[in-house]
């Protein structure tokens, strides 16, 4: 049967300014979302104080509130970006998000915050599956990883801005003890952060939806029969049912990975605050720079991993990137929550972020390589609604639990964390490992297929 998949289908040129002008500003709504989502994490202290909140309860909002909506309302906002224009997906997303992150501000109680922490997840589902599907229109295999490696970038810059300005708002404001707005009311100095971070997401919005022109779909696969420039749910679940194997590897695989690096992410502040008595704006410099600069090149390495074995003949680069990094994260990341040194934590820190970059890049370049365009945003989003629910909403409650629940006191923050990040890391590598098999059998299969 004749169809218009061709191998490797994205033709080569020789410049590609405009796709790396579309992978910034990608990038930059990246770092906005996570400013907006990890700068919580900063405040653990005053909006558990001012809320009288629990680790548990705290842990909710971080994790769960965010990374159940983020993840269930992907699915739909990428059902509708397999088939209309991303960058107004996007920009879309983009606006609500930083509206809801303002909104986050004027809470003044859990459900009132947990509302709003719904809200930053709604929005910000709508930035990774269609970007993700954009770029792998836009680049060759070759290059996708790096691209991806890029774009991803912007997880760890916001989260290493979120810390340090997060940590440098609070310290300026320290001496604000509250502040009226009038209609709103009167809003403590931790609720005006999330008014500053917020709103100048408009911005971006504005940009993405003014500067970015949605590509050519390629690589239109047939997936029932003959191909498609559309495709709903139910293709989308025949692709998965055809590989079955191999996406439950990725997906729980990858799933797993990211329970170890949210458990880094969320936790480790309310460590260092606690267990080595630093303030939030010591925590705040000290985490930012770490994310800035073993994070950002974590994820960049991870990229240019996929693309090296990719140029090696290694069809399951994405697969095996991740199989190294969870290697070779689990020693440093268990080990650094537990030593008594903070100099000595934080040098074990830094690989320990190096390596907790890797599936960010790694992940994304599997499933684009594996999966037709058209269901491209809805396999990414349905990885995104499992990865986000065991990584950020199970992995982020876990760590409260043992500490609330088992160890029954808060300076044992660091205990629970390494316990999480070791049983996480082992099912990783268990499933990863021979995932890369099941990954190459599912790529000779679909170009089998594709030849019918």
């Amino acid at each position: 049967m004749a169809n218009n998949y061709v191998e490797g289908s994205t033709p080569q040129k020789e410049s590609y300014t405009y796709e790396w002008y579309v992978v910034f500003f990608c990038m930059i709504a990246y770092v906005f979302s996570f400013v907006d989502r990890q700068i919580l994490a900063l405040m653990i202290e005053p909006v558990k104080a001012d809320l009288q909140l629990s680790d548990t309860q705290f842990s909710l909002l971080v994790g769960l509130a965010f990374s159940l909506f983020y993840a269930v309302m992907g699915l739909p906002i990428a059902y509708l970006s397999d088939r209309f224009s991303r960058p107004l997906i996007i920009s879309i997303g983009i606006a609500f998000w930083s509206l809801a992150t303002a909104a986050c501000g004027l809470s003044k109680n859990f459900l009132q915050l947990f509302l709003a922490r719904m809200g930053v997840g709604i929005g910000e589902a709508s930035l990774t599956p269609a970007t993700y599907s954009m770029l792998s229109d836009m680049f060759p295999k070759e290059k996708l990883g790096r691209a991806i490696g890029v774009y991803s970038l912007g997880a760890f810059l916001g989260s290493g801005i979120a810390f340090m300005v997060g940590g440098s708002v609070i310290h300026l404001l320290r001496d604000v003890p509250s502040l009226d707005l009038g209609w709103f009311g009167e809003i403590r100095s931790w609720q005006l952060a999330f008014i500053i971070v917020g709103l100048p997401g408009l911005l971006v919005s504005l940009v993405i939806l003014l500067g970015v022109r949605d590509p050519q779909r390629k690589d239109l696969r047939s997936i029932s029969g003959q191909p498609s420039k559309k495709a709903g749910w139910n293709d989308c679940f025949r692709f998965i049912g055809a590989h079955k194997m191999t996406l439950t590897c990725l997906y729980l695989g990858f799933a797993f990975f990211s329970m170890a690096q949210y458990a880094t992410l969320s936790w480790t502040p309310a460590l260092y605050i606690r267990r080595f008595g630093l303030s939030s704006i010591e925590t705040g410099y000290i985490l930012g720079a770490v994310l800035l600069v073993a994070s950002t090149s974590g994820v960049y390495a991870g990229g240019w991993l996929v693309d090296h074995l990719q140029r090696r003949g290694r069809q399951d680069a994405g697969m095996m990137a991740g199989v190294i990094g969870i290697a070779c994260l689990v020693v440093p990341g268990v080990i650094y929550p537990l030593v008594d040194q903070l100099w000595l934590s934080i040098v074990l820190m830094i690989p320990a972020m190096f390596f907790a970059s890797f599936p960010l890049a790694t992940s994304a370049a599997a499933m684009q390589v594996l999966a037709p365009n058209q269901v491209r945003a809805q396999i990414s989003a349905l990885f995104l609604l499992i990865g986000n629910l065991i990584g950020l909403g199970v992995g982020t409650t876990l760590v409260a639990l043992i500490t609330d629940r088992y160890y029954q006191t808060p300076l044992a923050v660091g205990s629970s964390m390494a316990i999480v990040i070791a049983v996480a890391s082992v099912i990783c590598f268990c499933l990863l490992l021979p995932g890369c098999r099941h990954f190459r059998q599912s790529l000779a299969r679909e170009a089998e297929r594709q030849k019918q």
